[in-house]
């Protein structure tokens, strides 16, 4: 039905309560008036869902004037609620039907947040509701808080019938928002033949399933069909088939990366509920809800009979740890989690993205992130404890800090590792010579394995260097002895990259050696040695 100037600009926001009223005035007492199909058009599809069972409990969000529950009524269907926040259209209707359909029941209530209980309604139909709170300056923070009620006021197995133009900012979040858990059909409403409307209406029926199972889309989207909206049916289809490729990875079996919200709308199941071993990866954070975004990983401790110190904690791991056994492979992170003492430990890998936070922002940026993924705990009031990883250096003792126009700030450090339980790399109580570049502090650029000299080889250096004996008295003591007292052990390998790089070398150096001897340029042998290299590199995989 077409609108007056003076209604249309009544309607500027269709987010406003003001502006409804206002529009909903205008028009006066009396008349009904429907957005999108009217009732003949949507009829049959719309009964086929309901088959016949007179006694459902029916929810209408945002009812505005529109005849559909008095026709509902009508066939039989006497347990209808309507609710819309306009007290001008609420109190109309009432005046409209009280008397002569006095078992429907009218509310005037925000369809954002609904008081009604958990699981009141069989069925929820919404006409262009939706849409509406999708005005594309609100952006999808309504018609998330909006689907999100109609969620939890839905019975288990309850349908939710949306009518809705599928323009791709709605489509998108219906399909992202009823991804898990739901079983999703969506079809072209036929118009009438002498219908001059450009628009399409679509029916996108969600059915309330079990938590975590991912359906593929059923699409009854007709192409051929004359009333259909070609330009508008393309996008659709193509929409669906994008979206059934995300939902087919679901079911693959791979080790999916969820969102916060993901984990929010069921994807690995009822997160207020611990399940002994589940893992699974998993991004906090997103713009405008937090500073930075983390990777991290959610862990419900395997043996649940286990006395724990707490039933949700949080454990930091620094970037310079990241990639050490413990943290970084799956079995490592299930003895942090013994560890710990934790019934769900979740576990978060900070990155270059948070090398210039204080630790107190990046606790203060996780917190509200962290919240919705605490397990049910009632007799539960403490605040949930916040755990981070050292660096790993037990000791530190810095030998020499430069500057490098090429790479910036560097540090020559004698280090000693701490003795981590699990820790696989046999590091602990040896000490290193390690350069690290400033600009990647997390990175360790090299690393020698430090031996202290044997007694007959001190005796020797005195010996030798006793003219230096009062240079020795005054210099600075290392973290085991003296400097002068430590060598750098050649036979260790501080990485098994550098194998291939021995093995590269030894293939070359007879012919290095040749080359040196007869006074021959060598830069051709560069091409060989990274051949070799590069054999060497295979093999060792």
């Amino acid at each position: 039905m077409a609108t007056t100037p003076a209604l249309d600009d009544a309607l500027l926001d269709f987010t406003s309560r003001e502006n409804w009223d206002k529009f909903f005035a205008l028009r006066g007492d009396g008349d009904s008036f429907e957005w999108y199909a009217e009732w003949p058009q949507i009829k049959a599809p719309l009964l086929s869902l309901l088959l016949g069972e007179e006694g459902t409990e029916i929810l209408v969000p945002g009812c505005g004037s529109s005849s559909l529950s008095e026709q509902l009524y009508d066939l039989g269907f006497r347990r209808i609620t309507n609710v819309d926040f306009s007290r001008v259209i609420v109190a109309d209707m009432l005046r409209r039907h009280a008397r002569v359909r006095p078992q429907m029941r009218w509310r005037v209530m925000d369809m954002t947040n609904m008081q009604f209980p958990d699981g009141s309604f069989d069925f929820i139909l919404d006409k262009g509701g939706l849409d509406a709170l999708m005005e594309p300056e609100v952006g999808t923070k309504l018609g998330m808080k909006y689907l999100d009620e109609a969620k939890r006021v839905l019975k288990l197995g309850g349908k939710f019938a949306c009518f809705t133009l599928a323009e791709s900012h709605v489509l998108d979040l219906l399909l992202s928002e009823f991804r898990f858990g739901w079983d999703m059909t969506i079809q072209a409403i036929a118009s009438e033949p002498s219908s001059k409307s450009a628009f399409q209406t679509f029916m996108v029926v969600m059915v309330k399933g079990k938590m975590g199972v991912v359906h593929t889309i059923k699409s009854l989207v007709d192409q051929s069909a004359e009333y259909c909206n070609m330009q508008q049916a393309n996008a659709v289809i193509h929409a669906l088939q994008n979206e059934n490729k995300i939902r087919e990875s679901h079911n693959s079996g791979v080790d999916i990366l969820f969102s916060l919200r993901d984990l929010q709308l069921g994807a690995i199941g009822d997160l207020k509920v611990i399940v002994p071993g589940r893992r699974r990866q998993l991004i906090l954070g997103e713009q405008g809800s937090s500073l930075y975004c983390y990777k991290a990983v959610l862990m419900d401790a395997k043996n649940q009979t286990e006395t724990f110190a707490y039933h949700c904690g949080v454990f930091i791991v620094p970037k310079a740890r990241a990639q050490e056994w413990l943290f970084a492979s799956e079995e490592g992170q299930w003895l942090v989690v013994e560890s710990a003492k934790a019934a769900r430990l979740i576990m978060v890998f900070l990155d270059s993205r948070h090398a210039s936070a204080d630790i107190d922002v990046i606790k203060k940026d996780l917190s509200p992130l962290v919240m919705d993924l605490e397990p049910e705990y009632p007799e539960e009031t403490d605040p949930m404890p916040f755990m981070m990883a050292s660096d790993g250096v037990k000791q530190r003792d810095v030998l020499q800090e430069v500057t490098s126009e090429i790479t910036g700030p560097m540090v020559v450090e004698d280090v000693l590792y701490e003795n981590v339980d699990g820790d696989q790399s046999c590091m602990s109580e040896k000490m290193f010579r390690r350069l690290i570049f400033k600009r990647s502090s997390g990175l360790v650029q090299s690393e020698a394995l430090l031996m202290r000299e044997s007694p007959s080889d001190e005796m020797d250096s005195k010996t030798k260097n006793s003219s230096t004996s009062s240079k020795k008295k005054s210099q600075k003591k290392g973290l085991t002895g003296s400097k002068d007292s430590l060598r750098v052990d050649h036979s260790y390998l501080g990485s098994s990259y550098h194998s291939s790089i021995i093995c590269g070398l030894s293939l070359v150096a007879s012919a290095l050696s040749a080359a040196a001897s007869s006074g021959e340029r060598v830069s051709n042998m560069i091409s060989l040695y990274a051949e070799c290299l590069n054999l060497c590199n295979t093999l060792s995989y």
